[in-house]
C-alpha cells in the first residue's frame, strides 16, 4: 500500500538561496477565493522561487554548502524525492562523481537502445508482431507508451524517442561535468 494514498500530505519544498526548508499548505486548507493550484511557491524569507523537491525530501543541515549545492546540482538535472511511497524515490547520487557516473551509464543504456531500433525493421503482420515483441519483450517494455493500436511499436518512433532521450542525458551530462 502507498503510504501517500491514504493521507495528503504537505508538499516539500527548498529554498537554494537561504539553504531553508519548508512544507506548503495545501490549497484545501487555504479558505480563500483567490488561491491558485498553479501559483509559484516562493520563500517567505527571501522571496526566491523555491524547489518542489517531493515528500521524501530530507534537508541537508543549514551550515553544510556542499551538500546544499549538490542538492541544488540533483534538481538542476531533474532529480528530486518524489514517489508513491511504497520505495521511496530511488536511487539518489550521493555527490557530483556519482551523479556523472549516473548519467554515464544512462547514455551507454541509451545508446544500446537507439542501437536495438536502428537496426531492427518493421515486422509486417499481427503473427510477426507477436513474434517479435515475444523475441524482445524487453525492448519494447522500454517503449510500450509507442505502441499502436496493432500492439507493436514504429522503429521510427522508437528511434526518435531514443535520440530524444540521449540528447536529454548528454545536456545533463553535459551541465553535470561543467559544475552546473
Amino acid at each position: 500500500m502507498c503510504r501517500y494514498g491514504m493521507t495528503t500530505y504537505k508538499p516539500h519544498y527548498a529554498c537554494f538561496e537561504c539553504r531553508k526548508t519548508f512544507k506548503r499548505r495545501l490549497l484545501k486548507d487555504i479558505k480563500t477565493p483567490d488561491a491558485h493550484p498553479s501559483a509559484a511557491a516562493k520563500c517567505p524569507e527571501c522571496g526566491s522561487l523555491m524547489a518542489d523537491m517531493g515528500l521524501d525530501f530530507k534537508s541537508p543541515l543549514r551550515d553544510d554548502l556542499k551538500a546544499w549545492q549538490h542538492m541544488r546540482n540533483l534538481y538542476a538535472v531533474g532529480i528530486t524525492y518524489h514517489s508513491c511511497g511504497c520505495s521511496g524515490p530511488g536511487y539518489i547520487p550521493a555527490d557530483a562523481a556519482a551523479l556523472a557516473n549516473l548519467f554515464l551509464h544512462r547514455k551507454e543504456e541509451y545508446i544500446r537502445n537507439l542501437r536495438f531500433w536502428l537496426n531492427k525493421a518493421d515486422p509486417v503482420n499481427a503473427k510477426d508482431i507477436d513474434r517479435d515483441k515475444a523475441r524482445n519483450s524487453n525492448e519494447y517494455g522500454k517503449v510500450y507508451h509507442l505502441q499502436g493500436k496493432k500492439g507493436g511499436v514504429v522503429a521510427q518512433e522508437a528511434v526518435a524517442y531514443w535520440t530524444e532521450q540521449l540528447h536529454a542525458v548528454e545536456h545533463n551530462l553535459g551541465k553535470v561535468l561543467a559544475g552546473i
